[in-house]
């Protein structure tokens, strides 16, 4: 079974030296039209216009949609905004949070605890309109944090805002506590 190579292609050349007879090529595509005709259909030429605007209207809706997410609508970018702005010590972090709720937590309970007598309303509402002053400047620096953004001095201001607040209603405190004593010294006289 073993042969030369060269051998096949000398015979092989010598094969391939004779030409076609003339017209050959013509009445190959005749005979092959005969034995295979081509029919056309119409039937998937309608198909295939079908499946043409079945893709082309998905790729407009696809770009249509693509559009539509890119196009940035400034009312709602706004309203972001404005829930990311700072309004109070809370929104920087959470341990100016725990400052801010322990100091206030601690000026509500001492307004709390405090007891109103008829003799002692004229020192009360005199510690009461400057706490009121205190609140307002509170506030107004709670808008400065807002407007400007966090910095160091605005924070400490309102920090001791919150301690004068604290430390006015202590004193508060003390002082109806002396009058209370004073009080109850005369009685015992």
């Amino acid at each position: 079974m073993k042969r030369d190579i060269r051998k096949l292609f000398e015979e092989d050349s010598k094969l391939a030296k004779g030409q076609m007879p003339e017209g050959h090529d013509a009445r190959f595509l005749q005979r092959l039209e005969e034995e295979l005709p081509i029919k056309r259909s119409n039937s998937f030429f309608f198909l295939k216009i079908a499946a043409a605007l079945i893709v082309f209207l998905g790729l407009g809706y696809g770009i249509f949609t693509q559009m539509d997410k890119e196009v940035v609508n400034p009312e709602l970018v706004e309203v972001e905004e404005k829930k990311t702005q700072i309004q109070s010590l809370g929104d920087i972090s959470p341990d100016l949070k725990k400052v801010e709720n322990y100091y206030l937590a601690s000026i509500n309970m001492e307004l709390a605890k405090m007891t109103y007598a008829p003799e002692n309303m004229e020192l009360i509402d005199g510690y009461l309109k400057r706490l009121g002053d205190l609140n307002t400047e509170y506030d107004h620096l709670n808008k400065e944090l807002t407007e400007t953004g966090p910095n160091i001095e605005t924070v400490d201001a309102l920090i001791n805002n919150l301690k004068l607040r604290l430390n006015l209603l202590q004193r508060l405190k003390d002082q109806l506590n002396e009058l209370n004593n004073n009080q109850n010294e005369t009685n015992i006289i």
